[in-house]
């Protein structure tokens, strides 16, 4: 059942995005060659601590998987679209992308969101993949209001992003926010206008293209957690929640 958020609910929602922009913020500071995955993990885990919130992913379990996540952070880098397991081995290299995704737990109510990071100087075919998949974002955020639909946000992503000749992670989606963190509906990166379920005021929505520079296909490695495309080209993510509103959609998680 999709629940609409009260004023309390929303007031308590904006807190936990404080929070989440908060690790986003860090993270640009901290994003640099050489720095090992798991020591933005530890900052990371730190801070939302100290916030008096809970790393929402740490522990998360799904079906099928008896590995719980070990990290507070999801740290993809190139080829990897989403659940990187964050590692001191693991250092990031001048001219590599990576996504962190972020999920905290604060006064019951969840925040999630994510961004793709140039670590040093990238490659103009890289710097592209980030350009186009932010945008896509942002057309599928301008796209939330009353009345339209959950298949109007996809297909804001997908016509764009196809136009521009890149691939769409289709087995994953976007998803409503608020008590839980992964509630109704699931928000898919492609559809069609008119389509799926209405928008109404008080939803809360997590929005997150996942945006390949080669084929659509993707696979999980042996860890069990992280995704990579089939073909090992490069991929991007990025993730706002929101609320929609009367007057447009009000951002819960305004990174910059």
């Amino acid at each position: 059942m999709i629940s609409l958020k009260s004023g309390k609910d929303i007031s308590a929602m904006r807190a936990a995005g404080k929070i989440v922009v908060d690790v986003l913020e860090l993270m640009k500071e901290l994003v640099r060659p050489g720095v090992a995955t798991l020591t933005l993990d530890e900052r990371a885990r730190d801070l939302i601590e100290r916030s008096g919130a809970r790393p929402a992913f740490l522990g998360y379990r799904v079906p099928g998987n008896p590995r719980p996540f070990p990290g507070a952070l999801c740290v993809s880098i190139n080829e990897e679209v989403v659940h990187g397991i964050p590692s001191g081995d693991r250092l990031l290299e001048e001219g590599d992308i990576v996504s962190i995704d972020v999920g905290v737990l604060y006064g019951g109510y969840y925040g999630d969101a994510a961004f793709t990071y140039a670590v040093g100087r990238v490659s103009e075919k890289r710097k592209r993949l980030l350009d186009v998949t932010k945008e896509s974002l942002e057309r599928a955020i301008n796209a939330a209001e009353p009345g339209n639909t959950i298949g109007d946000l996809g297909y804001a992503v997908e016509s764009f992003v196809i136009s521009r000749g890149y691939g769409i992670v289709r087995d994953y989606a976007g998803h409503g926010i608020g008590r839980r963190l992964h509630e109704p509906p699931q928000v898919p990166n492609f559809g069609k206008p008119g389509q799926g379920v209405t928008l109404k005021t008080g939803m809360t929505l997590a929005i997150e293209p996942m945006i390949t520079s080669g084929e659509e296909s993707v696979e999980t490695l042996p860890d069990l957690w992280t995704v990579v495309t089939s073909d090992r080209s490069d991929a991007a993510h990025f993730e706002k929640s929101i609320l929609v509103t009367e007057a447009g959609p009000e951002i819960l998680t305004p990174w910059e």
